[in-house]
């Protein structure tokens, strides 16, 4: 049987963002359970906003047009979002539009439908971008995805990670192990 393919980013395009060393975690969960991982980062994707009339007029940006075949190539997803005024970040958010367009006799979502995400945030603050999460999981179950119920929010962000990136906490990062690991073995069980 094929390893379970999953997409991992951050929505973030910091160089020294947290949230991408966040989801480098849940890679490392998801490659030793088995998964076939993909890590991208934003910052090399650099997408106007979204505007039906540029799509109509000009077709995909070649770097939305990636990102949405990326999408659509994989099963799975693992995202860490920052939190921006208690919201994800608008590159987040303008990626997964771009991703969410249908496009020359597409069916509305073709590249996101049907997939599962697994999700995660860290913030400097005591909520750990939670309140990010809420509207990330609502705009990807808008885009037709399962969002996995389990979700990883790591509180003082500044605090939490050493300087290698990995976490200093032994227990969390356990926990976001195994939300990649657990988004790879429910894709195998689906296969």
């Amino acid at each position: 049987m094929a390893a379970p393919k999953i997409l991992a980013f951050a929505g973030s395009t910091r160089e020294g963002s947290f949230n991408k060393k966040l989801v480098r975690t849940a890679v490392r969960g998801a490659r030793e359970a088995g998964g076939e991982v993909t890590e991208i980062d934003l910052r090399d994707l650099p997408m106007p906003l979204y505007d039906a009339d540029l799509q109509a007029k000009d077709g995909f940006p070649a770097d939305a047009r990636k990102f949405k075949e990326l999408v659509a190539s994989h099963a799975g997803l693992l995202i860490a979002s920052p939190e921006y005024n208690w919201g994800m970040s608008g590159v987040l958010k303008n990626a997964l539009d771009w991703a969410s367009r249908a496009d020359k006799g597409e069916q509305p979502y073709a590249s996101t439908r049907g997939r599962y995400a697994a999700i995660m945030s860290t913030a400097v603050g005591i909520y750990g971008g939670v309140r990010g999460l809420t509207q990330l999981r609502l705009v990807l179950t808008g885009l037709r995805m399962t969002v996995l119920p389990d979700q990883v929010a790591v509180t003082s962000a500044k605090d939490s990670f050493n300087a290698d990136g990995t976490l200093k906490s032994p227990e969390i990062e356990a926990e976001v192990m195994a939300l990649g690991g657990g988004l790879v073995k429910l894709l195998a069980k689906l296969a």
